[in-house]
């Protein structure tokens, strides 16, 4: 049973991961139950998993939904959310070995080439890009109780994040930044590299509120 349960809960994050699940979209029991094959009592068990992560709201009369965030919300998640993905980059300014560093220069190096070639087409490409970054710097970390912190806090804001990059001239932009933290890190100055990512991370109030009206 808490293998099929773990196989419910992995498969709707992916979906949210992916942007098959967006805010707001309804998850109905018998649809998982079919999809995965397995009974409703492991489809409830991963639902309450989700839910106490925040990641699923109960609504009376619709069922579960995927959590969709008022303006106040969003800003509070923002505001922890940026400052635990500030204190990773800092920890691997300190931690991140040879082998990490080597992945992080790739994963830069694709996010500058993506900027180059394609400038503001392929936004979903260069979400995927965008994601390996940041899961990159996590790692570097070297703390895994961070790292699951950042990806609960993440996952509520996946879908802002990937609809900004359809916004003219932030796949670019977004790429600098990407080779400043990680110049940081490779250079060891972890007060800079936390700072750098901090901003990187954060949103004005204004771009909020474009997001949030763009996905309803």
């Amino acid at each position: 049973m808490a293998g099929q349960t773990e196989q419910v809960l992995n498969g709707v994050l992916e979906d949210i991961e992916h942007g098959r699940l967006g805010p707001g979209d309804l998850l109905e029991e018998a649809a998982l139950t079919e999809r995965h094959g397995v009974s409703r009592t492991p489809v409830r068990e991963a639902l309450i998993q989700l839910e106490t992560q925040g990641l699923i709201r109960r609504l009376p009369r619709k069922g579960a939904v995927v959590f969709k965030p008022t303006l106040e919300e969003f800003l509070a998640i923002l505001e922890v959310h940026a400052r635990l993905e500030g204190q990773a980059a800092g920890l691997a300014a300190r931690r991140m070995n040879a082998a990490q560093a080597a992945e992080l220069e790739a994963v830069v190096a694709a996010c500058e080439a993506h900027a180059r070639d394609k400038g503001d087409g392929d936004p979903f490409g260069y979400y995927r890009l965008n994601l390996k970054f940041h899961e990159t710097v996590a790692l570097g970390a070297g703390n895994p109780y961070l790292v699951e912190m950042i990806k609960t806090h993440a996952r509520k804001l996946l879908a802002y994040y990937r609809a900004r990059y359809s916004y003219p001239g932030s796949i670019p932009a977004s790429a600098r930044e990407h080779r400043e933290i990680a110049t940081l890190i490779f250079d060891r100055r972890r007060q800079e590299a936390e700072a750098a990512m901090i901003r990187h991370v954060q949103f004005d109030q204004v771009t909020v509120m474009d997001l949030l009206a763009a996905l309803g």
